[in-house]
């Protein structure tokens, strides 16, 4: 061993134990174990604050020294200090009982494994179902963080042969059930692979806009309501698995998972079959038996990478579900995104568009109309509007060159995709107020639409309202908004409710700022390559 001074430092004591560390079969694992320490940063950070104090214990301390010293000497750090070092000494590996004396009998058979799992008072995370044409008890879904999922070793299509020793091979599910929900501590299982084991789930990078409410107490379909996961209409849903094609594994973005609380993402609905699917198994400690009956939707109309979860036109609400999104953000290089604002008559909206535009001509501008009325002394050609004959505009019209039109006083009008266009080449953010059913032909990646639906506060207009406007006109009003936001809600990104002109003008002006800055969740073929 080496000699050492009185003088020697921390560093150069363990450096010069470090110099005589030999292989030795017989003191190979202290030598690892010496080498990990020495490995460890902790230690020499400690190894330099200890040289630095050294250092300074010749002249006088700083504030921030003593302040140091006080802390690192107070009974309550040391306790703390004190309390670590005693639990890292502790083993908290489960103990688990002798396996089975026929274990080795059971290796012989080639196919067949022998899992271990330890389940402190939680459920075993996994369901199961019975083929009907085998009769075999299959592993049907594992849910994330539960223990089957934490062990990677029980995956979606094992066959489950034993629990704890005890065969299920001819017991109801119902007994099953019971084995698995009074097994606690440890449970032994019997399986069978799957010829083709799945990997272990991986976090997803798939997010979906949700597109109705769902309410997972409302749904006698779900597999276990406790584990269904509630959701509002526009929420983004970020899916942790797709693995069973019936349930996905998802979580609200911005939820966090707390191991006590929430051990497992919830269930979200996402089946969409054409036939009745089994969706039985055990979870929680019961046995569940269903079918997935909600959410139809026949085989052609179902597309993307999502499987059965996202529908072909999100703009059909009698088929909208989920819409696959991302991130994205507008770069100075692109053309300015589409401002599309719906609402009723008593909204107001033109008058509200006309002022914000009016306020800063050089960034918002409206794509002009085009009419076959007469033009006036007073207006100019392309600026009020582009004035054309009946014959030119039926013939644009049967091009599909509108993105609406219709008739007033005998006379056309239309608003015409190319005039968005030719303010968007300006560089100009094009607000656009139309009926709901030209999102149709305006959601596409060349506009990237972001849809403000403009609400009149109807309660305060009929304390404050005047008397030219009847209570029939508020009640039409109040009407025609929950039919828009009925059938066009979800394609609706953000709701504007109008209290008065200078607030809404102030809060739209907020809203195209930030678009031109801000990080927004679109459509994911709106920016895929």
């Amino acid at each position: 061993m080496p000699v050492l001074s009185a003088g020697t430092g921390l560093h150069e004591t363990l450096a010069l134990l470090t110099s005589q560390l030999r292989p030795d079969a017989n003191h190979k694992e202290d030598m690892v174990f010496l080498k990990d320490v020495f490995s460890e940063k902790s230690l020499g950070y400690l190894m330099k604050v200890h040289i630095r104090l050294g250092q300074r214990s010749c002249g006088p301390m700083s504030v921030e020294e003593k302040e140091l010293l006080q802390l690192l000497t107070s009974p309550h750090l040391k306790a703390v200090l004190s309390v670590h070092d005693t639990v890292a000494q502790k083993n908290f590996d489960p103990v688990l009982p002798p396996l089975p004396d026929d274990f080795e009998d059971e290796l012989e058979e080639e196919s067949v494994k022998i899992v271990r799992l330890v389940k402190n008072k939680e459920p075993l995370g996994a369901t199961i179902r019975r083929d009907e044409t085998t009769g075999s008890v299959i592993v049907a879904r594992i849910m994330r963080g539960g223990a089957a999922d934490r062990s990677g070793l029980v995956h979606v299509g094992d066959e489950l042969r034993e629990v704890n020793g005890i065969s299920i091979i001819h017991k109801r599910p119902d007994e099953i059930s019971q084995l698995l929900s009074q097994s606690q501590g440890s449970i032994t299982l019997k399986i069978i692979p799957a010829v083709k084991e799945e990997d272990r789930l991986k976090e997803s990078k798939v997010y979906m806009r949700g597109l109705f409410d769902y309410i997972p107490a409302d749904d006698k379909a779900t597999p276990c309501q406790e584990a269904g996961l509630p959701f509002k209409r526009g929420d983004i849903l970020q899916v942790v698995t797709q693995d069973d094609p019936t349930w996905w594994q998802a979580k609200r973005v911005g939820d966090s998972y707390l191991p006590s609380a929430h051990p497992r993402p919830p269930l979200l609905p996402a089946c969409l079959p054409t036939e009745d699917c089994d969706c039985e198994g055990y979870f929680n400690g019961q046995y569940i038996a269903g079918l997935r009956r909600s959410f139809r939707l026949s085989r052609k109309d179902r597309s993307g990478s999502l499987g059965g979860g996202a529908t072909s036109d999100p703009t059909d609400p009698d088929f909208a579900t989920y819409e696959e999104v991302t991130r994205y953000q507008h770069r100075p290089n692109e053309r300015p995104r589409l401002v599309v604002l719906i609402g009723s008559l008593g909204a107001r909206i033109n008058e509200l568009k006309q002022k914000v535009i009016a306020e800063n001509p050089h960034r918002y501008a409206v794509a002009v109309p085009h009419t076959t009325r007469p033009k006036k002394p007073h207006e100019k050609e392309g600026v009020e509007y582009h004035f054309v004959t009946k014959q030119a505009f039926d013939a644009d019209s049967l091009s599909n060159k509108f993105i609406e039109h219709g008739e007033y006083k005998e006379n056309q009008y239309g608003t015409s995709i190319e005039a968005i266009r030719s303010v968007q080449a300006k560089n100009k953010m094009c607000l656009v107020d139309v009926q709901p059913e030209a999102l149709k032909t305006l959601r596409t990646s060349e506009f990237k639409p972001y849809v403000i639906f403009v609400k009149p506060r109807v309660p305060e207009s009929r304390r404050r309202r005047s008397a030219a406007t009847s209570p029939l006109s508020l009640k039409m009003c109040s009407y025609e908004s929950q039919q828009m936001d009925q059938r066009y809600g979800h394609l609706v990104d953000r709701v504007l409710i109008k209290e008065d002109s200078a607030s809404a003008c102030t809060e739209l002006r907020g809203i195209l700022e930030r678009l031109e800055r801000e990080t927004f969740w679109v459509p994911l073929c709106w920016v895929r390559t």
